[in-house]
């Protein structure tokens, strides 16, 4: 599987080296521990180890994705490949030394993947985990090697909400599913219909989170709202949620980079234009700035409409993120 990845990587980077200078490996690479068969296509057999299966397919993601770095470094000379983080702070849910740890710990789990392709190698606290829970690795020769020569030149992250954490099972038998983490809800923040709880200061904690941790420059390649949108009688589509939303965490971004010193090297939201949502599978959980008519069931024109965030957004593109008005 690494050489058909690695054939494909080779096959994309020839064909577009004079037009993509920036490249991403693997797509919230860490969602392998949550959705095995979206993140990678991942089938766990009854009675099979599921985490023994996960770490030796994640072993061998890892071992492509250096492969890969090594490879874009040949054939686009200057080029940049980075990681891609499903991202989002875990928050301890009170200030007990035991709420603490245990966030910490969720985040080492999150984190389990940036850091190696971010530094080269296993953490220690994996390395541990590991070995606690009789999980073997098939190490072969060279993979030391490989990992520790094919590191990213960046991280990249989606960001949609934070997530908090305790250690108390009482606390945990009312946790929700958000983006497929689930998380003790956070008395201080609001949620979307889908109970993703809205943090925009979390985007710039998770930012200088990342940052202190790797030292490499950031990308936000996903942050968007998914919300039910409404036709009015006039065919507009008035979806100052998302603008809210957006305006929120663009906001909080230029903090970071301003205020914090975080080097950042782009923004992309999530999405221009309504489709299936992913972790749902439904339409009607709606994210772009462009309304598709097709409802859960299939039905619809596929007729398009510019919702009110549309002409928002073109505002803020075109002026940089300086007008957000």
């Amino acid at each position: 599987m690494i050489d058909c990845f690695v054939k494909y990587c080779e096959t994309v980077f020839t064909r577009y080296r004079d037009k993509v200078k920036y490249w991403i490996t693997f797509n919230e690479i860490n969602m392998l521990h949550h959705m095995p068969f979206s993140a990678c296509g991942l089938l766990v057999n009854e009675g099979e180890n599921a985490d023994q299966i996960k770490y030796i397919c994640a072993h061998h993601e890892l071992l492509a994705s250096a492969r890969a770095v090594q490879l874009a470094h040949e054939i686009i000379p200057g080029s940049m490949v980075g990681c891609m983080l499903a991202g989002g702070s875990f928050y301890p849910f009170t200030c007990a030394p035991e709420d603490v740890w245990k966030a910490k710990q969720t985040e080492h789990s999150n984190y389990f993947f940036i850091d190696i392709q971010s530094r080269g190698a296993y953490p220690n606290y994996a390395l541990r985990q590991l070995e606690r829970d009789g999980i073997e690795i098939d190490w072969q020769d060279g993979d030391r090697e490989l990992l520790a020569n094919g590191t990213v030149d960046f991280i990249s992250f989606s960001y949609y909400c934070s997530r908090c954490m305790s250690a108390d099972p009482e606390v945990l038998k009312n946790r929700i599913a958000a983006n497929a983490f689930k998380t003790v809800r956070n008395p201080h923040l609001k949620a979307s219909e889908w109970g993703w709880q809205i943090d925009p200061l979390g985007l710039r904690i998770t930012m200088n989170d990342l940052y202190d941790r790797y030292q490499k420059p950031l990308f936000i390649v996903e942050n968007g709202l998914g919300a039910k949108d409404t036709i009015e009688a006039d065919g507009s589509i008035n979806d100052d949620y998302r603008i809210d939303y957006l305006r929120a965490h663009i906001s909080a971004m230029i903090d970071a980079v301003v205020e914090d010193g975080i080097p950042l090297m782009g923004y992309t939201s999530w999405a221009p234009i309504d489709l299936v949502s992913a972790s749902t599978g439904e339409m009607s959980k709606r994210y772009g700035y462009v309304y598709v008519d097709k409802d859960d069931q299939g039905n619809g024109t596929l007729e398009r409409r510019r919702k009110k965030s549309f002409y928002w957004y073109k505002k803020v593109i075109a002026s940089n993120g300086s007008d957000l008005d």
